[in-house]
């Protein structure tokens, strides 16, 4: 029996990371087999990738560059990483994954929409998830957390507010035009409260996998 796929998407800053880690953990705590992963990266190579994607050095990139790296550290990742953890019956929950592709390259860069598609379907073999939940929340917040903090910064925190605004619409976009597989969460909220949102949103799809409220450590993302 395939897994599930479950993607979290949205700006650095939103706390993917985090709701990751905590989803994760609770879905083991209900005795399902659960991989963590993240874009780009996932692998040794996907992780060589993302190191000259995301470095200051790499200021020079083209945008297609950019796009293209993104998309073979994903190739890389569905098929040693994804596809046979959902193939042996296991639920993946990755930080990131097409749709990030579509909202910075597509939106942020403004490439061609159709033309980053057909390389995902590429990439990916057409593979989508079963629920992708967006980390919304106001550039403006989400720059603040993630330049606060200059040891996680990239390059891509670097842009401009016009390119991450343009990402953020472009997210919210994609979610509008498939309501079915995306949930919109509030990450503006404290990770508490987003945590208990997302943990609902999980109970409402999937039959009351995670149960009823759990307790949640943020600083070591477990549940208990």
């Amino acid at each position: 029996m395939r897994g599930r796929f479950i993607t979290l998407e949205g700006p650095d800053g939103a706390g993917k990371s985090t709701q990751a880690k905590l989803l994760v953990a609770a879905i083991e705590k209900a005795n399902v087999r659960a991989v963590l992963t993240r874009e780009p990266g996932g692998t040794r190579i996907g992780e060589d990738i993302r190191s000259v994607l995301l470095g200051p050095d790499s200021y020079a990139m083209l945008a297609s560059t950019e796009a293209l790296l993104m998309s073979a550290a994903r190739a890389q990742h569905v098929g040693e990483v994804v596809g046979p953890a959902l193939a042996r019956g296991e639920w993946v929950v990755s930080d990131r994954y097409v749709d990030s592709t579509l909202a910075y390259q597509g939106g942020g860069r403004g490439l061609s929409m159709e033309a980053l598609r057909q390389v995902q379907i590429f990439a990916t073999g057409g593979l989508l998830p079963d629920l992708t939940f967006l980390l919304d929340l106001p550039v403006e917040v989400g720059l603040s957390r993630r330049l606060g903090n200059a040891g996680e910064t990239n390059r891509l925190d670097q842009e401009s507010y016009d390119f991450h605004t343009a990402v953020r619409e472009r997210f919210l976009a994609l979610a509008a035009a498939e309501p079915e597989r995306w949930i919109v969460l509030d990450a503006a909220k404290p990770e508490q409260l987003v945590w208990q949102d997302l943990r609902t949103a999980m109970n409402d799809r999937f039959g009351h996998l995670l149960g009823d409220e759990m307790m949640v450590d943020l600083t070591t993302g477990s549940v208990s």
